[in-house]
């Protein structure tokens, strides 16, 4: 795709969101903004259309700004005939329709929403497929193999994806029981919006990684390993038969990856973009995760493979869940026991439509939000005994 790229930026008011317009900002002769699309971040959203005038914008609820730009919904934004490049940075399933609408309309989508590609793989690669349409990945482990692929025409043995293992990861069961939301919150490495910042210490964030790089990818999920790496430099990497492997190192900044889907198949000079400094990397240690300690890797991990609908309910329960650990409703360790128990009530169905994972997406929730109902009155009855029958 030659000359300035016309992009639209779903989700530019949360963390990608914002790391994406920097990245803009700094190459205004490469790209331009043609819409945006916020939710409930108003006051961020207006300063947004001000600076950048996008033709289109869009949000939960209309804000009011005096200028000639069109209000629509996200799914015509992402498949408008004036947008070629389409960054899908929302949270939850929000992004799952506009990424389909703009497939569907040959755009390139540059994807940093977990939940679309966990979701709905299947469809969401079927639809690329059928359009001709790229999808380019913004999560760094999954910038870092798409570049340890390049110029490879040997597939390849594994992927290692590798993870900080978050500030918890040393921790016992009894620590882990005793996590508040506001230690979950501070991120040892990255800065992340707060539902990605509880995903990655309960290293469900890498579960979810290893569902999207199986369709990212199109690889086995038992060649698909994960990798502890506190330094978060090596982002990931990949082997190859001979025993070969590349890996892709960088500083821990998602600029670099939102850069590298802009530009690919190039690579744009930015001053702005931090560069390593070897004289002040003493070392990078790896360790293999642990499956136990952390249950919702493991959780996310068996509902990739099994498929269906189970990976929908998986995302639902937890986004459930880790809203209420972080209003102090539940505990740290009860987000992996109520996605466990909601994924257990699940009947699933095997090869889902759209219409049957967005269903089950709508009974996790309510699933989750019963069973977590029903755990706190029988707590009640434990701690008040007045109240037993």
């Amino acid at each position: 795709m030659g000359g300035v790229k016309k992009i639209a930026v779903l989700g530019s008011t949360g963390s990608i969101g914002r790391q994406v317009l920097d990245v803009i900002r700094a190459l205004p002769d490469e790209s331009k903004v043609i819409a945006l699309t916020g939710n409930k971040n108003l006051k961020l959203l207006k300063r947004q259309i001000r600076e950048f005038q996008p033709k289109m914008f869009c949000s939960s609820i209309k804000p009011g700004v005096n200028y000639g730009g069109q209000f629509l919904p996200a799914e015509e934004i992402a498949s408008h005939p004036e947008v070629d490049f389409v960054i899908v940075a929302t949270v939850g399933k929000s992004g799952l329709s506009p990424t389909l609408a703009a497939l569907r309309a040959g755009k390139t989508v540059a994807l940093a929403s977990k939940e679309v590609l966990v979701m709905a793989g299947e469809i969401v690669v079927r639809e690329a497929s059928i359009h001709h349409a790229q999808i380019l990945p913004i999560d760094s482990e999954h910038s870092a193999i798409w570049q340890c692929l390049q110029g490879e025409e040997s597939k390849p043995q594994t992927l290692l994806l590798t993870a900080s293992g978050g500030p918890f990861y040393h921790y016992s069961q009894a620590q882990l029981a005793e996590v508040t939301p506001e230690q979950a919150l501070q991120h040892p490495v990255w800065k992340m919006g707060k539902k990605v910042t509880v995903d990655s210490a309960t290293l469900m964030n890498k579960g979810l990684e290893v569902i999207e790089a199986h369709w990212l990818f199109s690889f086995p999920f038992d060649s698909i390993e994960i990798l502890i790496h506190p330094q978060s430099i090596i982002h990931s990497m990949v082997e190859f038969m001979d025993g070969s492997l590349k890996a892709q190192l960088s500083w821990p900044d998602m600029r670099l990856p939102i850069q590298y889907a802009l530009s690919y198949p190039q690579r744009w000079p930015n001053p702005g973009l931090p560069h390593l400094d070897w004289n002040k990397i003493n070392s990078l240690d790896f360790e293999p995760a642990d499956y136990a300690r952390f249950p919702c890797l493991k959780l996310a991990v068996e509902a990739g493979k099994s498929g269906g609908t189970y990976p929908a309910v998986l995302c639902a329960a937890d986004e459930v869940a880790v809203e209420l650990f972080l209003s102090h409703r539940t505990g740290f360790t009860d987000i992996a026991r109520i996605v466990q128990e909601t994924l257990e009530q699940h009947r699933n169905i095997s090869r889902p439509s759209l219409e049957e994972i967005l269903a089950a997406d709508e009974w996790a929730r309510e699933c989750a939000a019963r069973l977590h109902l029903d755990n706190s009155r029988k707590q009640e009855r434990r701690d008040n005994p007045a109240t037993k029958r």
